[in-house]
């Protein structure tokens, strides 16, 4: 089960991450426990973790806050397959520079991008899955932490 600490190092890349790539802060909400189905957005790029920690991190965004996260990049193309690749590189990177905290034992898969408002997202039954609440812009997302 996550820590208080170890919750922290995922909130603190997601600020990290909008600081740098979209040259604005979000604002993170209080992290809570899942309980049941969470309503995931258009678009979730879903990490595996392996090794000393078993589970997954998934970020879930709606179209409209990934097109303007593009145009804070300088990218004019908004289509299906770039909505794809972004929400990809966000819970890639977020999960990424956990690993940093967590060390080498903590191994990430490839992000695998799931949309539509009712996707399978992997989680083992009996997990305890942490949620985070993201604020950006007038946008909402969350990024979900659900590890042994």
């Amino acid at each position: 089960m996550l820590r208080e600490e170890e919750l922290k190092t995922f909130v603190d890349g997601t600020t990290r991450y909008f600081e740098v790539a979209a040259q604005q802060p979000a604002t993170i909400g209080s992290p809570y426990l899942l309980e049941g189905d969470l309503a995931v957005h258009d678009y979730t790029g879903v990490i595996s973790v392996s090794g000393k920690r078993e589970g997954v991190v998934y970020f879930t965004a709606p179209r409209a806050m990934l097109t303007v996260l593009l145009m804070k990049m300088q990218e004019s193309d908004f289509s299906h397959e770039n909505m794809r690749d972004l929400v990809g590189e966000v819970a890639n990177t977020i999960s990424g520079n956990a690993r940093k905290d967590f060390g080498h034992d903590f191994v990430i898969s490839v992000p695998s991008v799931l949309t539509g408002d009712k996707p399978e997202i992997p989680r083992k039954a009996g997990m305890r899955s942490f949620v985070i609440p993201i604020n950006w812009r007038s946008h909402s997302a969350k990024l979900v932490v659900s590890l042994t």
